[in-house]
């Protein structure tokens, strides 16, 4: 993190009007907020801000309501939630910016914690637009951004504020993008990398920065498919975009210059149709019948990944092996988790994974607190996966 401003940059904070840019757009079922994994990421940040004599004034999206008020989307119906993570008070104000916001913020003491309005209740927030960024600027006197979820739009509340006011990254932020940099940017060697998920076509950047970066790659999911069909497999009614074919080609060939070993599965659990409880095979990843389809990794691709995996210092995990939310299919994906966590827990693997359908399936294994580090974040993560550059970071950097 040296090359970003942290809380312990922005000098005495004693009164101060700390804005905080949080990633509050959690899940809801029946009115409540149903996982509050997203709430707690924020408590460190502010419990330090708070001790600091801050005055606290929290900024959050929350779901996609296109630029107009909409009370089915207000962060009024998370207040309560974050209060008793929190295990204190937390003012909410129905406004993002204007008199009523500066009113309210002015009622402040140090050590309050308020929460504003919807930042996307305003068009603007999305377009960046710089008056909007400069009056939320206007509402406080130092920005920290603690949302990496967030931080590949550049939006108001992400990256715009940043421009007018002394800026940092709270203590989530800082703990991910150190994680990030030891998984990917300076990793520790023999890396892996898994790469899961339906389609090539949605992973092509991230494949294409990782033949450079690992040592191991295993190309999982349906993506496999396409990449069996490029090796002249038969793959019967399997998940596949052979259009790709010719891409996946040219991935495995830049591999092999690279230097990257490409691991795609050596047997597969197949069935005739994709249901629950359906009726199985495991067949050899060449011997697909016509009237099966490919939905998991078979016992001896576990196996052997798990043996490629013992000889790492370093994963990077971003989507599921199978089709793991329907049982039996979630086999691979859930085995290859737990053995990793296993080699996490006994310190021998740094372990980072990331995106809404890998922590859903690592949730499922039962070993999220046994990673290295999981990132909550879907979006921003694969991007930094392809090694873009993040606005809401850039804006951080120390000049």
């Amino acid at each position: 993190m040296t090359t970003y401003n942290t809380i312990e940059d922005l000098g005495d904070l004693n009164g101060k009007r700390v804005l905080v840019r949080v990633d509050f757009n959690v899940p809801m079922k029946d009115g409540k907020v149903s996982d509050t994994t997203r709430l707690a990421r924020a408590l460190p940040t502010v419990q330090a801000l708070r001790e600091k004599g801050a005055k606290v004034i929290l900024l959050s999206h929350f779901g996609r309501p296109k630029g107009e008020p909409n009370p089915e989307m207000s962060l009024e119906q998370v207040v309560q939630a974050f209060a008793n993570e929190l295990g204190a008070p937390v003012g909410f104000v129905p406004a993002t910016v204007g008199q009523t916001a500066k009113d309210a913020i002015a009622e402040m003491q140090p050590g309050d914690v308020y929460l504003l309005e919807n930042t996307r209740f305003h068009k603007e927030e999305e377009e960046n637009e710089p008056g909007f960024a400069a009056d939320l600027a206007s509402l406080g006197d130092v920005y920290v951004n603690d949302a990496f979820s967030a931080a590949h739009r550049a939006h108001a509340s992400t990256e715009g504020v940043a421009r007018h006011l002394p800026s940092a990254a709270g203590l989530a932020l800082a703990k991910e993008l150190d994680y990030l940099a030891a998984a990917l940017s300076n990793p520790e060697r023999p890396m892996m990398a898994i790469v899961g998920g339906a389609k090539v076509s949605t992973k092509l950047d991230v494949l294409n920065e990782l033949i450079a970066k690992a040592d191991k790659l295993v190309v999982g999911g349906g993506m496999a498919n396409t990449f069996l069909l490029a090796m002249g497999f038969e793959i019967g009614k399997s998940l596949a975009e052979p259009d790709l074919v010719p891409t996946a080609r040219d991935i495995m060939a830049k591999a092999a210059d690279a230097g990257c070993d490409i691991l795609l599965p050596k047997d597969v659990v197949v069935a005739e149709e994709f249901k629950a409880g359906a009726k199985t095979h495991v067949r050899a990843a060449d011997a697909v019948r016509p009237n099966e389809m490919i939905l998991d990794l078979g016992p001896d691709s576990i196996d052997s990944y798990a043996e490629a995996l013992e000889g790492c210092k370093t994963l990077v995990w971003n989507g599921p092996l199978g089709a793991f939310e329907t049982e039996p299919f979630h086999v691979g994906t859930v085995e290859l988790a737990k053995y990793a966590a296993k080699l996490s827990k006994a310190g021998k693997l740094i372990s980072v994974a990331g995106g809404g359908d890998t922590v859903a399936a690592l949730a499922m294994a039962g070993v999220i607190d046994d990673f290295t580090y999981v990132s909550t974040a879907g979006g921003a993560f694969l991007e930094w996966m392809e090694g873009k550059t993040l606005p809401g970071i850039k804006v951080l950097e120390k000049k």
